[in-house]
């Protein structure tokens, strides 16, 4: 099946290339579960997620004579998506449009972390995740949401693996003095 799909995607690539609008709308309706689930990393507010799915589909466009087809179309796409979900973080850290308020409005959830639902947790950890520069949101939900080790994380990202490195180390110590100052690692949540 892996063969068949992955030579359907050389046939659409070659004729997105030529023009063909219906081969680029078959690619998108193979991946855009791909692209969304991706995206979901970036923001969890629908109307966003819908404009991010739909910007990683343009970039996707306009650089899809950059596919090299060394590997599956699905990995070229998860890093467009990573790259394009790590420019809208920037932009919107530019615009000022922290949700660090809004993990300051969900503190008293946090007072008891144990009685959280799952969702309800996801959807905290996203918010005290937001209040980190773009960077480390970046390295820390690829290190430890979707679970990429530091090579991954270089191919998706463009980064060296020494920058990773460094950076990774970085962004858990903001995150642990964020959730230190929130009241996490004090005696009273052990």
């Amino acid at each position: 099946m892996e063969g068949r799909v992955e030579a359907e995607d050389r046939l659409d690539i070659q004729a997105s290339l030529l023009g063909d609008g219906e081969a680029f709308a078959r690619l998108v309706r193979r991946y855009d579960a791909v692209a969304a689930r991706r995206m979901w990393r970036f923001t969890r507010d629908r109307l966003e997620h819908e404009a991010l799915v739909q910007d990683v589909w343009v970039e996707v466009y306009l650089s899809l004579s950059g596919y090299k087809g060394r590997a599956p179309f699905s990995h070229w796409l998860s890093k467009v998506a990573v790259r394009t979900g790590y420019r809208f973080w920037k932009h919107r850290d530019r615009a000022g449009k922290r949700r660090a308020a809004l993990a300051e409005a969900d503190r008293a959830a946090w007072d008891r972390p144990d009685t959280l639902e799952p969702s309800e947790a996801a959807e905290a950890l996203q918010r005290v995740l937001a209040m980190l520069p773009a960077k480390d949101r970046l390295i820390l939900s690829l290190f430890y949401l979707d679970e990429c080790n530091i090579a991954e994380i270089a191919e998706q990202t463009g980064w060296t693996r020494a920058m990773i490195k460094v950076r990774l180390h970085r962004a858990r110590r903001k995150l642990k003095a964020r959730l230190t100052a929130m009241g996490f690692g004090s005696e009273e949540h052990e």
